[in-house]
């Protein structure tokens, strides 16, 4: 179990544990750090070291990291990001949805993104900003928390209720001593999509920052997020809750009349 994302591994007699244990190496890169040893590998995922060792090696051999012998530690290497841009690439929804996006965040000079969760994170698939806006620049690949911001609490309110009830949970493991007032503020959160079909992160996520986020539903029946949001002192609270949260609900909409 990756010891950042409190959720458990699979259990049953089709999973295969050592690609399950390879995949987690390669997760333990997603928490910030550019180079890792097996040390710090084997902490951050709860793996036995000798585990790590053998994973990191494979991997290696593979393609997927590659080894600084100056630092004795391990990094991603490109067979990551041919997987990562095959995957961007290929998905259809990105596709059609940049330019409705491109056309939003020109409109309003606000930073508009397209997220898919991971975990207990939100990824960016897709992010828009008009030339002139060179604050907020969110590249695919960024991860955004879950609980605090726009996007987070937008897939959270239009998650199944079992589903979101498990998220909940590992999100309370996670955060157990914070827990009470993340909690409050998610349920203000899913009153909030409830009433109006949008979610607010102001200040929450970046004390400078405020944005909006809506679900959007895929014709396969899974949850995306997509957001609108800008630094405080480019964008008012009054706008943002006023008009533009309603302009994303409806831009949402648009994208899924697509057929996505």
């Amino acid at each position: 179990m990756s010891a950042d994302e409190n959720l458990p591994l699979p259990k049953d007699r089709k999973f295969v544990e050592a690609l399950g244990r390879g995949l987690e190496v390669l997760r333990a890169f997603t928490n910030g750090s550019v180079v890792l040893g097996n040390q710090e590998i084997s902490r951050l995922t709860g793996l036995p070291k000798a585990t790590v060792s053998r994973m990191t090696y494979t991997l290696t051999q593979l393609g997927y990291l590659s080894y600084a012998a100056q630092h004795e530690k391990y990094q991603l290497d490109s067979g990551v990001l041919a997987l990562g841009y095959a995957y961007v690439s290929n998905l259809r929804v990105r596709q059609l949805a940049k330019p409705y996006m491109d056309a939003f965040a020109k409109r309003t000079h606000t930073t508009v993104g397209l997220t898919c969760r991971d975990r207990l994170a939100m990824i960016y698939v897709e992010n828009c900003r008009p030339v002139e806006v060179a604050t907020l620049r969110m590249d695919a690949g960024v991860r955004l928390p879950l609980a605090s911001t726009s996007a987070g609490r937008a897939f959270l309110a239009a998650t199944p209720a079992k589903e979101r009830a498990h998220l909940l949970s590992a999100l309370e493991a996670r955060h157990a001593e914070d827990w009470p007032p993340m909690l409050a503020s998610l349920q203000e959160a899913f009153v909030e999509y409830q009433q109006q079909g949008f979610c607010l992160s102001l200040g929450d996520w970046d004390r400078n920052v405020i944005a909006a986020g809506v679900p959007l539903r895929l014709a396969d029946g899974s949850i995306m997020a997509l957001t609108c949001g800008a630094p405080l002192y480019e964008l008012s609270e009054e706008t943002l809750k006023g008009s533009l949260a309603f302009e994303l609900e409806r831009l949402a909409r648009d994208i899924e009349s697509l057929g996505v």
